[in-house]
């Protein structure tokens, strides 16, 4: 992300999948979310990077979140992007779960399509489908299953960092309502919604969220 004042200017980025998914490589019962949370320390630790800001889209959202609240000195702000931050345990058969069981080519087809509704989008469709067909299903299943009955709402007013919070106002998989009530929870939060933009505008919406990034978090700029 190059900030707005130059072009030597810039963020140091490390990105990294989650355990199971992706090109990382793990059994699926070692996929918890305690383990997940674990993991970001120590991806920290191995980098040897003291302090950053966390971002986090999706259900990294609730990553994020339990990182910041377990060790808030690690991190200088985070952002949230579509991010999910409680879901109910599910009374019976979760369908996108026994889909996955059964077509798993065909679901994550189908959740591609669901997070990608911007037109002329087809060639971003077809790389998330080829991202997301490197997870083994049963690590997948497990990723899935792991959010079942987090529920952090309780604890979001804690969080002390500054947070910026993205939402696309086009999501049919976390509506912008719930954005729009957590940033009403983080005491030092800004919400901008990305119009028009899907689940995931950091992939069709790289520039702006990456413009109000710079924003957000450049102390000579001023936050709106």
């Amino acid at each position: 992300l190059v900030r707005s004042r130059g072009l030597g200017d810039v963020y140091k980025r490390q990105a990294y999948d989650h355990r199971g998914a992706g090109a990382t490589v793990g059994p699926p019962e070692s996929i918890t979310m305690e383990t997940l949370v674990a993991d970001v320390f120590a991806i920290l630790d191995a980098l040897e990077v003291t302090t950053c800001v966390l971002a986090a889209e999706s259900a990294g959202a609730a990553v994020a979140i339990q990182a910041a609240l377990q060790q808030p000195e690690r991190f200088e702000g985070l952002v949230l992007v579509d991010g999910l931050y409680y879901r109910a345990a599910p009374n019976g058969p979760d369908p996108f779960a026994e889909n996955l069981k059964t077509d798993f080519d065909a679901t994550i087809g189908w959740f591609v399509d669901a997070c990608v509704p911007e037109p002329d989008s087809a060639a971003i469709r077809r790389w998330g489908r080829q991202i997301l067909a490197r997870s083994a299903p049963p690590a997948a299943l497990r990723l899935l299953e792991c959010m079942y009955g987090v529920d952090l709402r309780p604890q979001v007013s804690r969080i002390t960092q500054p947070t910026l919070i993205l939402h696309g106002d086009r999501d049919s998989l976390v509506p912008l309502s719930d954005s729009e009530w957590l940033a009403s929870q983080i005491p030092q939060s800004h919400l901008h919604v990305v119009h028009g933009a899907g689940h995931v505008p950091t992939v069709t919406r790289p520039l702006e969220v990456a413009e109000a990034i710079n924003r957000y978090f450049d102390p000579t700029i001023a936050r709106h």
